[in-house]
């Protein structure tokens, strides 16, 4: 018998049928002698459809009161599920954030999780009832809702199978699991049986959005056995663990991620003095922008160009920021480049595998693609190039480094 968490997502629970579905799904898990607890996200739909009425109220709602409308989608689909499954004979209870004290910070509509007491939820897993539990939501220490922002759900599921030392914890998606890239972009992009938590936290950074980026950094830091699998089709789907569990025989990428949204600022001709880079990044990590890859190259004039990236939706803020700034940075010019994208290769092979980025970059100019960008860490390198190249850049990779499911042709006939 197994402690299993289960989370599913919004299109898993879009309609009472889907959660019907969940229900067989569970009860299967219940009849297998397996405890249960369920995490569940808003149907789909539903918390942008809540947001709409708050702003029809208000341009600007306020984050407290946001976090008590957008938390009730959550109670809909489990007390539903619950139903669903009290018809199929499986006792279940249901129970919002609060009420199993999923405890966090104070920061509206972004909460971190501080602590869970698991207390209420292992006397309902011994009186054999399947626990239902509201993914995204908490409560602080002066007992206000809050909501753990965009994918906060995952991170529920993962803080509540850390918290119950349960055996693995499992997401339901609309994917079959982690692919070595996007099979939207790449059609034999193959699904990976087993990724290390460094790889996937890396994939997710990259652009990867089959899991949230802090539900994969919390599963590593508390070492929970995460796994990714559909919730429309049959499959043991991607396992996500620690490195040593990984077989010898892996490959040495273990995917390729890419993003679309991002632009790029140049700061050029500013002086080559201590402090330079802080005086330019600085105001506009100060504004809320985040800022990604960063270049700073030294010319013989005695002048730096600095570059950087950042979110396109941020983009014209920061050069506005830089705009003004630029008179006391005696800097020559600031331009902005909307038209570029960032293409990584990700895997911890890399660290006992040599000519990994010769191979990258062979692969790139064989596709007369320039690189206009590079930035490595111990298992990833990401260029950035121009868009129009993305797609062809990322197939182009996949292919040099052998990634493709070998069984793609026979599936695609039969």
């Amino acid at each position: 018998m197994a402690l299993l968490v289960l989370k599913f997502g919004g299109t898993s629970v879009g309609t009472v049928e889907r959660i019907e579905a969940v229900a067989d799904k569970v009860a299967g898990f219940k009849a297998a002698g397996d405890d249960i607890v369920v995490v569940l996200s808003a149907m789909s739909g539903e918390t942008n459809r809540l947001t709409d009425l708050a702003q029809q109220i208000m341009d600007y709602p306020t984050p407290r009161e946001m976090d008590v409308l957008l938390s009730t989608g959550e109670q809909v689909t489990i007390a539903l599920l619950s139903m669903a499954l009290e018809k199929r004979g499986v006792p279940a209870r249901s129970f919002t954030g609060n009420q199993v004290q999923i405890r966090t910070c104070e920061t509206h509509t972004k909460a971190r999780i501080r602590e869970i007491d698991g207390t209420r939820i292992s006397a309902q897993l011994q009186q054999g009832n399947v626990v239902v539990v509201a993914g995204f939501q908490g409560v602080d220490e002066h007992g206000n809702i809050t909501t753990l922002g965009r994918g906060g759900s995952d991170t529920t599921a993962v803080a509540l199978a850390a918290a119950l030392n349960a055996d693995e914890c499992q997401i339901y998606t609309d994917v079959k699991g982690v692919y070595t890239t996007d099979p939207r972009v790449v059609e034999d992009a193959k699904l990976l049986d087993s990724i290390t938590f460094e790889e996937m936290l890396e994939l997710a950074s990259l652009g990867a959005k089959v899991l949230q980026i802090r539900a994969v950094e919390f599963a590593g830091k508390y070492k929970v056995p995460l796994r990714v699998l559909s919730s429309f089709e049959e499959g043991e789907g991607t396992l996500i663990s620690l490195e040593g569990e990984s077989k010898m025989e892996d490959p040495t990428i273990a995917g390729i991620a890419f993003q679309r949204d991002e632009a790029k600022l140049t700061v050029a001709g500013v002086p080559d003095i201590p402090g330079i880079a802080y005086q330019v990044i600085g105001p506009v990590s100060a504004a809320g922008i985040e800022v990604d890859v960063i270049v700073q190259n030294a010319a013989a004039d005695g002048n730096n160009d600095i570059t950087f990236t950042v979110k396109r939706s941020d983009s014209e803020r920061a050069k506005k920021i830089l705009d003004d700034l630029s008179p006391s940075l005696k800097a020559e010019s600031v331009s902005l480049d909307k038209k570029i994208g960032k293409v990584s290769v990700v895997g911890v092979g890399m660290k006992s595998h040599a000519g990994i980025a010769s191979k990258m970059f062979k692969a790139l100019a064989d596709e007369n693609i320039n690189i206009q960008i590079i930035t490595t860490s111990e298992i990833k390198i990401s260029i950035v190039i121009d868009e129009k190249y993305l797609e062809l850049a990322v197939r182009a990779l996949h292919s040099a480094f052998d990634l493709g499911d070998p069984d793609y042709e026979r599936k695609s006939i039969s």
